[in-house]
């Protein structure tokens, strides 16, 4: 099985102004801003990064939740199901959370 295409290309657009650098990661892509992993796709749809402090806020958000990959949770990062990644509204809004913690990083 491969990730979805099409997420990533609306990924790639929506980061444009932040100038991503793609990567292969997770069997998918993830996207990196200033040297750090903002997002990606992966096989059953997306990731993003928001920051422990952001975590709460990420969650509530319909078809987010933790991130598990084999069996441990990924501190500061959320899994994103494919109907809420292709929801405008709360991509837009995990995106914000994203690039808000992302800009509270040293560059690399």
């Amino acid at each position: 099985m491969s990730y979805d295409r099409g997420l990533e290309a609306q990924l790639r657009e929506d980061l444009e102004p932040h100038a991503p650098r793609a990567q292969k990661m997770f069997g998918g892509v993830c996207f990196m801003v200033r040297g750090h992993m903002v997002c990606g796709v992966h096989k059953t749809g997306a990731l993003v990064r928001v920051g422990a402090p952001n975590m709460a806020a990420a969650q509530a958000l319909s078809g987010v939740g933790p991130m598990t990959m084999t069996g441990r949770s990924m501190s500061g990062f959320v899994d994103v199901t494919p109907e809420a990644a292709g929801d405008d509204a709360i991509r837009a809004r995990l995106l914000a959370l994203a690039l808000s913690f992302n800009a509270s990083l040293p560059p690399k």
